[in-house]
């Protein structure tokens, strides 16, 4: 029987554990960071990367490399942003952490920044998170009178000021480079690189961004140990993370789990199986823009590397299942929408390409799809991919050339019925 492994959630799964600064010091909170201002920034770079931390924020780039590119001797100030944007369809991992236990994660971004010789780091907030906006603030309030943020972090010589910042609701702004415009007050539109952030960043300085479940689990590594916390996962991909499970699941919820259990166990026993007693008929196996899997496609282990080689993406660790009487069509129309929506409009091919899938598809469900319009659709789909600035062209890609290839029946049915 699969149970949840607790690192980042164990003091969230503790009863009577509240979340502020006395409940956390009383579950052991703030002894990572003491540790690591005894340390040099260098060694906790270096104990990030031999814990092989992977970002969970959905590329799975390891976090110590990313930290390791920071331009060094610039002359000009360094910044961590915490993307907390998140907005990925079907994610709601981040918030859990935010709202629930906040000195854990603002633990590992005060580490993070040391790290990176940072003075000011910056939290960006979606900006429909109102009590997790707020339980951050009160959080920092709370850092900031015990003086363990400030001037003199923890009394030491080292100054921090950690501030945050709501986002406005825009989707594209969970691009870093469209985050970073976004936070110093222009419009969120992803930038074309290099320059990549760790050479020319916030204000044009170096900086790394990082989400908030990667930057939580730098305290832990700090707490355990880089062995302790590789030994938690499979190979290639160390430690715990957290999965937004959502759909026909009879538990749906924000699980904590190794990496490397299998995604079938997180559905059937974590999930309590497809709801209604019905079949199983495909995963979308991390967030909305992944490719989607059949249900005979998802005896699977679920971590980076293994669902790579399923052909699809872990992304934000957001599984969404559908059961045997979902209709993919309209599934498909309502994810192609979003994209559409929230497509920033600065490149033609994720502009126009959104559009046309949306147009497409509505064909299909007003019942005026054919054979040349489902070609036409692949096409659109096949265009979009690998073609624009940011991911979001890639992101709306996917979804379409995976539901086509698994599901071409479904669409068929829409105009083979057509009177």
């Amino acid at each position: 029987m699969l149970e949840e492994t607790l690192v980042l959630f164990r003091n969230i799964r503790t009863p009577g554990y509240d979340g502020t600064l006395d409940s956390y010091r009383k579950a052991g909170g703030y002894q990572s960071l003491p540790k690591a201002l005894t340390m040099q920034p260098e060694e906790v770079i270096a104990l990030v990367k031999e814990a092989g931390l992977r970002g969970r924020g959905g590329a799975g780039f390891p976090t110590g490399l990313k930290w390791s590119f920071m331009a060094k001797n610039t002359g000009k100030h360094s910044y961590l942003v915490c993307n907390a944007d998140e907005s990925e369809p079907g994610t709601c991992k981040d918030r859990e952490l935010m709202l629930k236990d906040p000195h854990l994660f603002l633990e590992g971004m005060m580490i993070g920044c040391y790290a990176l010789g940072c003075h000011h780091g910056y939290i960006y907030v979606r900006g429909e998170y109102f009590p997790a906006i707020k339980s951050l603030n009160k959080a920092l309030d709370d850092c900031y009178r015990e003086g363990i943020l400030g001037p003199k972090l923890l009394g030491g010589d080292y100054a921090l000021d950690l501030t945050v910042h709501t986002g406005a609701g825009a989707y594209i702004c969970g691009e870093e480079s469209a985050l970073l415009d976004s936070l110093e007050g222009k419009r969120g539109h992803p930038r074309v690189k290099p320059p990549f952030p760790a050479v020319a960043g916030f204000n044009s300085c170096p900086t790394s961004v990082n989400n908030v479940e990667t930057l939580t689990n730098v305290t832990a590594i700090l707490e355990m140990g880089a062995d302790a916390y590789k030994n938690l996962g499979s190979p290639n991909n160390a430690g715990t993370h957290l999965v937004s499970l959502s759909g026909h699941v009879n538990r749906p919820g924000v699980y904590e789990v190794a990496m490397g259990v299998g995604l079938r166990d997180i559905i059937q026993e974590l999930g309590g199986g497809v709801r209604g007693g019905k079949q199983l008929k495909g995963v979308i196996p991390g967030g909305s823009s992944s490719p989607v899997l059949r249900a005979d496609e998802i005896d699977i282990a679920y971590d980076f590397d293994s669902v790579g080689k399923a052909g699809s993406m872990m992304g934000s660790s957001a599984i969404m299942v559908f059961d045997e009487d979902a209709d993919v069509v309209k599934l498909l129309h309502r994810i192609s929408r979003f994209y559409n929506h929230e497509s920033c409009g600065q490149c033609t091919p994720c502009r126009e390409g959104t559009h046309w899938a949306r147009q497409l598809l509505r064909d299909f469900l007003q019942n005026n799809g054919s054979e040349r319009k489902l070609n036409r659709l692949q096409r659109v789909g096949r265009n979009m991919g690998g073609t624009t600035l940011c991911a979001l062209g890639d992101a709306a890609s996917m979804p379409i050339v995976s539901f086509l290839k698994k599901f071409p029946d479904d669409f068929r049915q829409y105009y083979a019925t057509a009177s």
